[in-house]
């Protein structure tokens, strides 16, 4: 369940920038956030209700509403208003920051984390990966003039990484570990979808917003973002915050822009350069890196279960 829970964050999370940006043609921002969110946790929690799950915690939903705020609403948000004018390989770039303020933000895990030396070079690693993987993009969006959006959009960016980790962190240690996976992921997204109902309204997105106007293909991405962004990937990763540490969750920051350029490559007329291969195997190796304690300690558990059972034969 732990592996396929890592694929599906990796590889949906993955594709959700290029369904982003499609969807983005059809949607305002801000409705779009809203509309994804509150059906995605309204279907989430019509489910747990026909299954007789307790739904109405008070405890339970405070919680589960102060991590999806940070984590969808401000998060997320900012990733999909600043993707209308900024280059979704620098959004990348920026957004994979979020496993390093894993580790600054984790304080019980400190000691842990910064004792770890494959740990923190995984990280330090990783992050030098993406910046290879979208270096070209990004040196040509740095020489480009910069809208007065734009600006604002790289300073919430640096913004952006740091309410997920946060939100996820919350969402980890906050959590009634006895409480419903489903039941809290659904109040997450309800709480963020409803967040991003006052930024529509202030920036008067209704007022030239034609539903009858939205393309097919921006409905299906959209659909696309509900079904498998929302209610498949989120779910997988609330649940990874719950059983695996968060360092090692953290890791999809760096795979998902993998899975963002080879989906360019398919869909697109982009075309990979050698720095981008390097990039993509730097990349690899930093989740090995990150992940190399846990295999060291399962190696050893089963070393010690083989010697034990050697001693009882």
């Amino acid at each position: 369940m732990v592996y396929l829970a890592f694929a599906i964050v990796y590889i949906v999370w993955g594709s959700t920038y290029f369904f982003i940006q499609k969807a983005l043609a059809g949607f305002p921002p801000f409705i779009l956030g809203a509309f994804r969110f509150l059906i995605a946790g309204g279907i989430l929690i019509s489910w747990c209700t026909v299954r007789g799950e307790e739904v109405f915690n008070k405890k339970n939903m405070k919680h589960a509403a102060i991590g999806g705020i940070l984590m969808l609403g401000l998060g997320n948000g900012i990733v999909i208003w600043v993707e209308q004018f900024i280059p979704s390989g620098l959004v990348a770039i920026m957004v994979a920051s979020a496993a390093i303020w894993f580790v600054i933000l984790d304080k019980p895990k400190w000691k842990e984390n910064f004792k770890s030396q494959s740990t923190l070079a995984g990280l330090i690693i990783g992050f030098i990966g993406v910046i290879l993987l979208f270096g070209e993009q990004m040196i040509h969006s740095f020489n480009t003039d910069q809208s007065t959006k734009q600006i604002i959009g790289m300073c919430l960016l640096v913004v952006g990484p740091i309410a997920w980790a946060g939100g996820s962190l919350y969402a980890k240690y906050k959590t009634d570990p006895d409480s419903s996976v489903t039941v809290n992921t659904a109040w997450q997204m309800i709480a963020a979808g409803v967040v991003f109902i006052p930024g529509s309204v202030f920036s008067a997105e209704y007022k030239t917003f034609q539903w009858s106007q939205v393309s097919l293909d921006a409905w299906l991405s959209i659909t696309y973002l509900i079904i498998f962004g929302s209610i498949a990937a989120f779910s997988a990763y609330v649940w990874l915050l719950k059983v695996r540490p968060a360092t090692q969750v953290s890791t999809y920051a760096y795979v998902n822009p993998v899975v963002a350029i080879l989906l360019s490559l398919g869909f697109t007329n982009e075309k990979i350069t050698f720095i981008q291969i390097i990039g993509l195997f730097v990349i690899l190796g930093s989740v090995l890196l990150i992940n190399l304690v846990k295999y060291k300690n399962s190696a050893k558990v089963i070393l010690e279960k083989d010697e034990l059972l050697v001693q009882e034969v």
